[in-house]
């Protein structure tokens, strides 16, 4: 069975975009100091390249990894370092950090050199520049890009699919992407079809962003453009590949299982940056917004900037601040500080008032499942939510495994529609979590 433009499953939350959707990308003020995560990626952790005392130049790596599943950390200002000792991070987590104070010079180092263009440089080369640069991708998984570019030779790559659907609510910052920098987009296209060898490439919008879908195709002349019938969660990668294809990835497989790969159309862009300029990730788009945020915006920033200072930056709320999530309310993280830096993954920066909160939990209270079933029909990945919740407040996470726990894409859905209000995609998690930890 064909399903045109669309996927099973899926929900419609309130999308909330129109405080950002209109406003250009900017430059964010240069911060006064930065706290860089020394693990911000799939993987391990990794080891500071510099100490306290020591001197940094714009794009100096300053943590790495031996580890194959890594991407180096580098510092997007100059200054001097004051401190390599573990800080908060937005899981609440204590992570090894590098803290920067900025003298305000912005001295580039001397390892940040342009590329050959794409004519000229060869496909391992452009791995090699992905992965010393710390690209990952920036939709959300961090997972590093150059192993993304560089499938086994079994799995054979026929197409790309390039992600602008950014369907989570109040998020704007790929659709103001697509509009401003296009130049940049569709060079990490190219580059990306001459490491993969596909001769096909894809972009997969989501048609409540018409301005994007017709600049696009105007734009990209050799990508086809897909207006994708909006609907939540439309940015995942088995969704949008069974959307545009009509493939299914397997359970507990990849997309390079069904010949395809899925980039970020802000990870693509990057690629672009890094190989025109040398200069690694120091750097990303954020939306910071909220209803009574004063000015929302998309803002450039240096990745260790603080929440606090983006906030401020943004002139404050009207009220008082009571939640503020890293991405956006069905997939992102409620964080424990506002003294906690902007990291690789960190697509906006959602602040919500005491106001709002009152509001959306007076009638919020858990009861028992009642068995509807509307959490089942709305789940993308055909899982029984409710049934894996209940064996994880069991904590029975072999069958848990069984029902197929892994497969969740944690998008957060079954907890939207649930009557009863449990919170049934926090206990998939936990699920998940212990499934990792002890069951074989």
């Amino acid at each position: 069975m064909l399903f045109k433009n669309t996927f099973v499953g899926g929900i419609h939350p309130p999308e909330e975009k129109e405080f950002t959707e209109k406003l250009g990308i900017e430059e964010a003020t240069l911060p006064k100091q930065v706290v860089i995560p020394l693990h911000q990626c799939t993987g391990f952790p990794y080891r500071s390249l510099v100490a306290k005392g020591d001197l940094v130049k714009v794009g100096q790596k300053i943590g790495d990894s031996d580890s194959a599943i890594s991407a180096p950390v580098h510092t997007g200002i100059s200054g001097k370092v004051v401190a390599v000792e573990p800080r908060l991070t937005f899981m609440g987590r204590m992570v090894e950090s590098v803290v920067i104070d900025s003298d305000g010079k912005q001295d580039v180092s001397d390892s940040v050199k342009p590329h050959p263009v794409i004519e000229k440089i060869s496909i391992q080369e452009i791995v090699e520049a992905v992965k010393n640069a710390g690209i990952v991708g920036l939709g959300g998984a961090v997972f590093p890009t150059h192993i993304k570019l560089s499938p086994p030779k079994e799995k054979r790559i026929d197409n790309l699919i390039v992600n602008g659907a950014e369907c989570e609510p109040y998020l704007t910052c790929d659709y103001r992407l697509m509009l401003d920098d296009i130049f940049n987009l569709a060079y990490g296209i190219d580059i990306a079809r001459k490491v993969l060898g596909v001769s096909k490439a894809y972009i997969g919008i989501e048609d409540n962003k018409p301005v994007a879908i017709d600049y696009l195709r105007k734009k990209l002349n050799r990508v086809e453009v897909r207006a994708l019938k909006t609907k939540y969660p439309q940015g995942g990668e088995k969704q949008l590949i069974k959307t545009i294809l009509n493939r299914e990835v397997p359970s507990g497989g990849l997309p390079m299982d069904v010949g395809v790969m899925v980039l970020n159309v802000a990870t693509c862009a990057q690629i672009a940056k890094t190989l025109k300029t040398g200069m690694p990730m120091i750097d990303r788009v954020v939306t910071v917004t909220g209803k009574y945020l004063r000015n929302p915006a998309n803002l450039r920033v240096k990745i260790g900037t603080l929440y606090r200072d983006l906030i401020e930056e943004c002139g404050g709320v009207d009220g008082t601040i009571r939640k503020v999530l890293c991405g956006g309310p069905m997939m992102g993280v409620a964080v424990p500080s506002l003294d906690i830096p902007v990291h690789k993954g960190t697509s906006g920066i959602v602040v919500f008032t005491q106001k709002e909160i009152d509001e959306m939990e007076r009638d919020r209270y858990e009861e028992v499942c009642v068995r509807c079933g509307r959490c089942t029909e709305v789940c993308p990945v055909y899982l029984n939510p409710s049934l894996l919740a209940d064996y994880a407040e069991k904590g029975d996470w072999e069958m848990c495994k069984k029902l197929n726990a892994m497969d969740c894409i944690e998008c957060g859905a079954c907890s939207f529609v649930c009557g009863s209000r449990r919170d049934i995609v926090q206990l998939i998690k936990l699920a998940k979590d212990n499934i990792r930890k002890h069951v074989k």
